[in-house]
């Protein structure tokens, strides 16, 4: 299609983007103004017009989400066609304080109920033969749980962005992401539910000086079969919730990641503490399951790498995408030793049905507010850009929890559903008598303490690591979930922990913080 140069209105019709002029090229600098037709000029001097439809999406460029997504940017050529451009760019993250909570609440509580039924089955096990004579077992809990929010809530979290910029429209691309992200969750669950099994070997070591290779065989054979099947279910259950959730109009963000936690934690839970039970009855009369076990899962190794690689959109990932996740599974293994060293006392029995639950829910709000940042974010731009919407680099807490953006409006939301929500939870384990413990007041002052500075600590942490992380040229949507979730657990159980030994220290007996 051709024009004559002084045809310069011409670039506010709708039209198609000529094959041979890249998209970056057709915009300036200060990326608010579409370059004139006459800089296009072929070799006789003859002006090319090009008309271009203004496109936020294909900002996102082919970084590694790009690559994640099988170069989306290709299929999704943008409905905004207006070329006005705000301070802010348009996009799903327009939204009232009123829609964000009314969106969050629903998965926030079914998300929490998970957590409550995390816990009740945490109490109950706990009391079991292996976690009394494998203590390590309970090292493994934060680990493997975290290891839901750094595999599932990364999934959730990236495909949350891609829906919201339209890189799932297609079946073509819906199914080259379903094939490519379950091989390589189940690369990386695998991986890192066998190192989640060292450090417990190691955690448990260093303070008892005490090794036994048939619980070091058990605790790799449980965390491993563990990670791949929970891993494999929860992955099906994220990509189903995306599309529903986009389908009916919701936006993503605030449903996934909370949904992903919802069963995520009683589903892992539950598997750990079945699989471990069923190979420590093993050990006795058939030692070689064990090892067995721990062969097959890593046996299937192999198959998922070359899925993996053989897809264009996750080879980039399979070779990039492991140091959050084993970093985040190092800083949860050490808040699973603060549990394992808490509730070995039986003192602080009672503590164990609430580490799901304030774990739970500090991660699952962090995950939001992160995965809603990183796709506001991918709205105006590709990670490494200078933006207006990542201008800084250590926020003050005002900006983070009182300004009028919409970032800050959201992390207000979060913050207030943290007190309410604690309250059903907690009556919830008083009805069902879990936890051994008796609400007092005293203690719900703790608690609540604990809970709150968990959750204002995350949430200041999230607005300056996913700024930063653009900043430094890394997708947030891979990166800052798995450290944030991780940092979640630490935070939590260490709070919690000190809570229980304040109470116990200043003698609340009503409590009964023991068993």
């Amino acid at each position: 299609m051709s024009a004559k140069p002084e045809q310069k209105d011409s670039h506010q019709a709708n039209g198609a983007v000529l094959p041979t002029v890249p998209m970056n090229c057709l915009a300036s600098p200060d990326r608010g103004q579409l370059v004139e037709p006459s800089d296009f000029l072929g070799p006789d001097g003859v002006g090319v017009e090009v008309v271009v439809l203004e496109s936020r999406a294909n900002a996102k460029g082919v970084r590694e989400e790009d690559a994640l997504l099988e170069n989306g940017s290709q299929s999704n050529e943008s409905d905004d066609t207006s070329t006005d451009r705000g301070p802010e760019p348009a996009s799903p993250l327009k939204e009232t304080s009123f829609s964000i909570g009314l969106q969050v609440l629903f998965p926030f509580l079914l998300a929490g109920f998970g957590t409550v039924a995390a816990g009740m089955v945490l109490d109950i096990v706990q009391h079991w033969d292996v976690f009394k004579y494998v203590t390590e077992v309970f090292i493994l809990v934060p680990a493997l749980l975290g290891l839901k929010g750094n595999l599932e809530m990364t999934l959730a979290s990236r495909l949350s962005t891609a829906a919201n910029i339209g890189q799932m429209d297609t079946p073509k691309e819906l199914w080259k992401m379903i094939t490519g992200n379950m091989a390589l969750i189940q690369v990386q669950a695998t991986v890192v539910g066998f190192l989640a099994s060292i450090a417990a070997v190691i955690f448990g070591w260093i303070p008892d000086g005490h090794f036994s290779l048939d619980h070091a065989v058990l605790l790799c054979a449980s965390s491993v079969a563990t990670a791949f099947i929970a891993s494999l279910v929860l992955g099906m259950i994220m990509i189903g919730v995306i599309i529903g959730s986009r389908k009916m109009g919701i936006n993503p963000d605030n449903v996934a990641t909370p949904i992903a936690a919802s069963l995520g934690d009683l589903i892992t839970l539950a598997l750990l503490s079945g699989i471990s039970w069923g190979l420590y009855k093993e050990l006795e009369s058939k030692a070689y399951v064990n090892p067995l076990v721990c062969a097959f899962f890593i046996a299937l190794l192999p198959i998922w790498i070359i899925i993996a690689k053989k897809n264009a959109a996750t080879r980039e990932v399979l070779y990039s995408g492991w140091e959050p996740v084993i970093i985040a599974m190092a800083i949860s293994s050490v808040g699973g030793l603060i549990l394992d060293r808490t509730v070995s006392d039986p003192n602080f029995a009672g503590m164990a049905v609430f580490t799901p639950v304030i774990n739970g829910v500090g991660g699952n709000l962090v995950a939001v507010q992160a995965s809603r940042i990183s796709t506001y974010l991918h709205m105006s731009g590709m990670p490494g850009e200078s933006s207006e919407t990542a201008p800084r680099k250590c926020p003050s807490p005002c900006s983070t929890f009182f300004s009028s953006d919409v970032n800050s409006r959201s992390a207000r939301v979060l913050f207030l559903l943290v007190v309410p929500g604690h309250l059903v939870f907690l009556y919830t384990i008083s009805s069902m008598q879990g936890g051994h413990t008796t609400l007092t007041l005293i203690f719900i002052v703790f608690y609540m303490t604990a809970a709150l500075l968990q959750v204002l600590i995350l949430l200041y942490i999230a607005d300056w690591m996913v700024h930063w992380m653009w900043g430094r040229d890394l997708d947030p949507d891979n990166f800052s979930i798995p450290y944030l979730t991780a940092l979640g657990d630490l935070i939590g159980t260490g709070l919690l922990a000190l809570s229980f030994h304040i109470l116990w220290l200043i003698g609340d007996r009503d409590s009964d913080v023991g068993d």
